[in-house]
């Protein structure tokens, strides 16, 4: 009888929770030299590439730091970017600073997860600036944590 094949979550196959403290730490400190994004992210905490690592862990499959040490929630994620006015511009410096961190620090470079991770990449930062033009977070505390895995999406968007 074949034995079943077991699937790591994409917080492990990632490298866990020290490849992403590095990948957010690293690419923070890219964002704070660059001249787009720079300005909204130049008051950001002293802790917020780690906090934005424990919310990616969570929604990856790994512990719940984010929820759990960080007294985050989804809807506390969201209205980190309720009225931020951010743009499509803006949004894709994010995600080319980010994967080319991933390059730099060798961040899993196959296929499958660098299509999970650009999917998750492209659907959050697509949701954020949405959020960023509003001024009530849609997001109710209480509501799950995305979840985040190697499938598909399951649909078109539907508000």
């Amino acid at each position: 009888m074949a034995q079943e094949k077991i699937i790591p979550t994409l917080y492990e196959w990632a490298g866990g929770q020290a490849a992403l403290e590095k990948l957010t730490e690293v690419f923070y400190d890219k964002v704070l030299k660059d001249p787009l994004l720079y300005p909204v992210f130049k008051d950001m905490s002293g802790d917020h590439s780690k906090h934005v690592a424990h919310f990616i862990a969570e929604v990856f499959g790994g512990p719940k730091l984010y929820s759990e040490q960080d007294n985050g929630s989804h809807a506390s994620m969201v209205a980190h970017h309720v009225g931020r006015m951010l743009d499509d511009t803006k949004r894709k410096r994010w995600i080319a600073l980010l994967l080319e961190t991933a390059d730099e620090i060798g961040l899993a470079s196959d296929p499958e997860f660098r299509a999970a991770l650009v999917g998750y990449l492209e659907w959050g930062s697509r949701i954020a600036v949405m959020n960023s033009t509003t001024t009530e977070n849609p997001v109710k505390e209480g509501e799950p944590m995305p979840k985040w895995g190697w499938g598909e999406p399951g649909g078109p968007y539907q508000p």
